[in-house]
């Protein structure tokens, strides 16, 4: 799957793939950021930009016998279409991703390109029953390799309280689940503004429940545009971190798979944090540094406690395999040597089937991914040199599932043109088995910085 940008923020003409690991490197405001929200933006909202339908005569038969068979067939050959006037929709809600002006974004295209039919596959079994309240009303259901999907009503047509129109919404959203679900993977963002989200959780409920407040007292104020009023000048990833930091206390309720049969990796985060977090009874929120009986709150933490917040409770309590994990600078406040560990534990997750998304400054980070892609290679001194240096066969990363992107300035065909023209785009990395990955702006900024410090001691002599 690759997906094209054009006229997007300081991107003119930009392509990347999403492999196990994609990283986006490169200066400040060359359009890191700006190909990051889009991609979390169309990944919460391409159920909703894609339309897709039922037959009236098949949803009056459903509602008349009780049962239907919907060839997956006649959906798979209008696949492209669904997806191209998708992305024309999704395109239209860009100003509400960035929360920018709408006069921003007239020129921008972004497209999603599959590669090859057979990546439109729907092969898997899929069962899935709905309802209202505690009554099953339908069920909708794919066996292994069949091309039809069943829809079965559980009750009978006439005592059916919802409209054919929400039941068709309900059955078209299995629709493209089955179809395109393997395709999109469920998005988790940590935006760079996590911090400031963590530090002020509290003042920001504070805030929501007064305006929840002002509208039980004035019944003509709409409730919905008033809450969405609340975060409207914040891009869609900064709102769902804040959503995020506000449901902690409900979200450390629940067990990801990871907290379930990983454990040992929950392990490792405590000691890059140095400690753990804990919601109390109270629904109290600390940091427990693990030496010492203190038990501090996030004011009183660390600020590399604060940035690892919403990724911490992401891998304990909400991440499930397929997901993708996508970080806006990861090495946010931290150590080097804990960049390293954060990148070791991200190869981890991928390995696991989490998929992981990166922005990304910092070239500890990129040389330890470095290392992991070349422990991938068989020969015995590898394997002795991998053992020796304390790192674990599930950290090793496969370079072929590799995607690594420089934001920079390249010469390049241009709409309508016939002149190479130098616009500000994404340049695939070279991966090298041997090598690890190439990033040429960490590199000369560190040969210089090398150039200088040999003129300063040899300069003299």
């Amino acid at each position: 799957m690759k997906i094209h940008i054009k006229n997007l923020g300081p991107l003119k003409d930009a392509e990347f793939e999403i492999g196990d690991i994609t990283i986006i490197c490169g200066e400040n405001n060359t359009g890191k950021t700006y190909a990051t929200y889009a991609l979390f933006g169309f990944l919460s909202f391409w159920r909703e930009a894609f339309r897709m339908s039922v037959p009236r005569e098949k949803m009056d038969q459903l509602f008349s016998e009780g049962v239907i068979r919907l060839s997956l067939d006649d959906y798979l050959k209008r696949a492209g279409y669904i997806i191209k006037d998708g992305c024309k929709q999704f395109k239209e809600q860009l100003p509400l991703i960035f929360a920018a002006d709408e006069k921003r974004f007239e020129e921008a295209e972004f497209q999603i390109t599959i590669e090859s039919k057979q990546d439109i596959n729907p092969i898997a079994p899929f069962e899935r029953n709905m309802g209202a309240a505690k009554t099953q009303i339908f069920s909708v259901k794919k066996e292994h390799n069949d091309p039809f999907v069943t829809i079965t009503l559980l009750v009978e047509g006439e005592k059916i309280k919802l409209s054919k129109h929400i039941v068709e919404h309900a059955i078209t959203g299995a629709l493209q689940d089955i179809i395109f679900g393997h395709l999109f993977p469920n998005p988790f963002i940590a935006s760079a503004e996590r911090t400031g989200a963590a530090i002020f959780r509290k003042e920001l409920n504070f805030a929501r429940n007064r305006i929840l407040e002002q509208i039980n007292k004035d019944k003509d104020i709409n409730p919905f545009d008033l809450l969405n009023r609340v975060y409207s000048d914040y891009a869609l990833a900064v709102k769902s971190n804040v959503d995020f930091a506000r449901q902690l206390e409900e979200i450390s309720k629940k067990q990801s798979f990871i907290a379930r049969e990983y454990k040992d990796i929950l392990k490792d985060f405590a000691n890059i944090i140095g400690g753990e977090y804990r919601v109390t009874k109270n629904d109290e929120l600390y940091y427990i540094p693990k030496k010492g009986k203190a038990k501090l709150t996030l004011d009183e933490s660390s600020s590399a406690v604060r940035s690892l917040l919403d990724i911490g409770f992401y891998i304990r309590h909400v991440a499930e395999k397929g997901d993708i994990l996508m970080i806006d600078e990861p090495e946010l406040n931290l150590h080097p040597k804990n960049q390293r560990l954060v990148a070791r534990l991200l190869a981890r997750l991928s390995n696991l089937g989490v998929k992981i998304f990166l922005t990304t400054h910092s070239d500890y980070i990129v040389k330890e991914l470095n290392t992991l892609i070349m422990l991938h290679r068989k020969e015995p001194h590898i394997r002795r040199i991998q053992e020796e240096e304390g790192y674990i066969a599930d950290e090793v990363l496969d370079p072929a599932k590799v995607r690594v992107y420089v934001a920079t300035e390249e010469l390049k065909l241009l709409d309508g043109n016939t002149k190479r023209t130098k616009c500000q785009t994404l340049v695939a990395a070279d991966i090298s088995p041997d090598l690890g990955i190439e990033v040429k702006s960490f590199d000369d900024s560190i040969d210089e910085m090398n150039r200088i410090q040999d003129k300063l001691v040899w300069g003299g002599r």
